[in-house]
């Protein structure tokens, strides 16, 4: 099956529940530095496998797709600090936690086909 529209790739869907999810968590948070990491770290995820489907070639897509699977890395660190930090419960980060780790193995196999 083709991919036509990057709204149709799993990991991007799954990004942007992720995204919300952390919004909606972190919104009324007053540590504005942090919230505003955290959500640049979220929408990262989303907005570079959206771009590097975009640009249209297998090798500019698998630079974004490096790039978003760095930014979840990157928002499963602020999760740790978020919950040590008590700003989401410990059920909130590993809701959130376990759904970045999905997104990355998805981007992991998304990758591993494009070689």
């Amino acid at each position: 099956m083709k991919i036509e529209r990057f709204e149709d790739i799993i990991a991007w869907q799954k990004a942007k529940q992720l995204t919300i999810r952390v919004y909606s968590l972190l919104r009324v948070n007053k540590d504005f530095g942090f919230r505003d990491q955290i959500f640049r770290a979220s929408t990262s995820i989303m907005n570079n496998i959206a771009e590097g489907f975009e640009r249209r070639g297998d090798k500019e897509l698998k630079h974004f797709l490096f790039i978003a699977k760095g930014s979840c890395g990157e928002l499963r660190s602020m999760l740790y600090l978020a919950k040590d930090l008590q700003y989401i419960s410990f059920s909130h980060f590993q809701e959130c936690y376990y759904l970045s780790m999905e997104i990355s193995r998805l981007l992991s196999g998304f990758i591993t086909s494009l070689n």
